[in-house]
């Protein structure tokens, strides 16, 4: 596990419109959603909240790791790439049911585990 660089930590709290998370699925087809529930829990950790997932959670559920990429203000992009723990109870399924909008069912705190951090082409972490 690795954890964000300063510079990707602070251009978290800078970026701009949902988020993009990619999975794959069991016959290696990727699947990316726009999420915009989404927050950052440590400087391991990205949580996305499972409001609506379909081909997402199969694809949880079958093993996939995932990648997140976000756009800050000034259009610097950052991929963040990990493993992906699934939670319907415990400390960040409880974080997560504080910051979702009730209106959203939030069936659960999708977990990304930081393993690789770039922006463009140059790995950072």
């Amino acid at each position: 596990m690795s954890t964000l660089p300063e510079k990707v930590s602070k251009a978290w709290d800078e970026r701009t419109g949902p988020v993009v998370f990619t999975t794959v699925d069991e016959k290696g087809i990727p699947n990316a959603i726009y999420a915009t529930c989404v927050k950052k829990f440590d400087e391991e950790t990205i949580v996305i909240a499972d409001n609506y997932f379909d081909k997402t959670r199969k694809n949880i559920f079958a093993g996939t790791r995932g990648s997140i990429l976000f756009i800050t203000e000034d259009n610097t992009s950052f991929q963040v790439k990990g493993s992906i723990e699934y939670q319907t109870e415990g400390p960040l399924y409880d974080d997560m049911k504080t910051w979702n909008p009730t209106k959203h069912p939030g069936h659960a705190a999708m977990a990304l585990k930081i393993e690789e951090v770039y922006t463009g082409s140059k790995r950072l972490a």
